[in-house]
């Protein structure tokens, strides 16, 4: 008898433990891969790992903290609200991404809102939203947000859901209105005579900006340290090779430290960068980097041949349309 009651209360405490934890079923068609993940959104840590089952599920059981995760089939990922005691069981198609996601079970009306949310934001005009004049971009942030607030005005929802979602719409209407008004910025500058600048040339010397009129001048500004810099070098180096003949002078400017001089020398070399490489002159602080208000990198920059900005925030090297900018100029 006492064997009895020992085995009940076991499968009481299993229970009551598995209860504590998030349960996840994920049924997807058309699947990127037989394995998904679950990455926590505020360090990027994967959380969980799920291989696919016999049955062709998605299935598993874990403790996680309240909050916002995302889901990765491939390299499509998707918002989650997960906290322990829910018990999620997501169907969606991978060709469909964000509007094929459905969840349902405890926990789903948060999840399904936010996938909602997530698809209709990315279905959003925001190339319209960033063209128009400040009093229409601030009336349509203000309309925006608050159309995205009323679709939290529901007491079945997680009250920390909510403040989340609240937080985080905040948030993302802050970052686009600095992101507006830097456009804003950079567009007064277009038209307006380049500031310029007189930096050391790798090859020996100085140059300015003024021994390359009659050229359009595309330049990068970057850094030895900056990994997204590096990343357009061979897109930059490819770009030079298509125009080493036509009338565009490509300058890199470097804003390392002065202490890092010698590193900068050394890295040009090695990689054997082409095109004109310059090393500004009080780094962030020299006159050039400020005029263009430059506080990240990179950062492209075309010049015309009279000295005139063309694009105070110019295409990447990386962006296949740059070819096909610069080929109608310097035809």
């Amino acid at each position: 008898m006492k064997k009895i009651v020992f085995i009940a209360l076991t499968h009481v405490f299993v229970f009551i433990g598995n209860a504590q934890n998030l349960t996840f079923q994920a049924e997807i068609a058309n699947r990127k891969g037989d394995t998904i993940k679950i990455l926590n959104s505020s360090n990027g840590k994967e959380v969980k790992k799920m291989g696919i089952d016999k049955k062709g599920l998605f299935n598993d059981a874990f403790a996680v903290e309240e909050g916002i995760y995302f889901l990765f089939d491939g390299k499509d990922y998707a918002p989650m609200f997960l906290k322990n005691g829910y018990d999620l069981k997501l169907k969606m198609d991978a060709l469909k991404f964000y509007e094929s996601i459905v969840y349902s079970g405890i926990g789903a009306e948060e999840n399904n809102l936010l996938a909602q949310s997530t698809f209709s934001d990315s279905k959003y005009d925001y190339n319209s939203l960033l063209a128009s004049s400040e009093e229409v971009f601030t009336k349509l942030v203000k309309e925006k947000t608050a159309a995205d607030f009323l679709k939290l005005d529901d007491i079945k929802l997680n009250p920390n859901f909510v403040a989340l979602q609240k937080k985080n719409i905040g948030t993302n209407m802050a970052n686009l209105t600095a992101y507006y008004k830097k456009t804003q910025e950079n567009k007064k500058l277009s038209g307006s005579v380049a500031q310029t600048f007189d930096y050391v040339n790798h090859k020996g010397g100085n140059t300015k900006l003024e021994d390359l009129r009659g050229k359009y001048v595309y330049i990068d500004v970057w850094a030895t340290w900056c990994g997204p810099c590096r990343g357009e070098i061979p897109f930059l180096k490819k770009m030079e090779e298509e125009f080493h003949d036509k009338n565009i002078a490509f300058v890199s400017i470097s804003v390392d430290l002065d202490k890092d001089f010698e590193k900068w020398k050394n890295f040009v070399t090695e990689k054997q960068l082409g095109g004109i490489q310059l090393f500004a002159d009080k780094n962030w602080n020299s006159d050039f980097i400020k005029s263009f208000s430059i506080n990240s990198i990179p950062r492209f920059i075309l010049i015309d041949p009279n000295g005139k900005v063309v694009h105070s925030d110019a295409l990447r090297p990386s962006n296949p349309e740059l070819k096909e900018e610069l080929g109608k100029l310097v035809q």
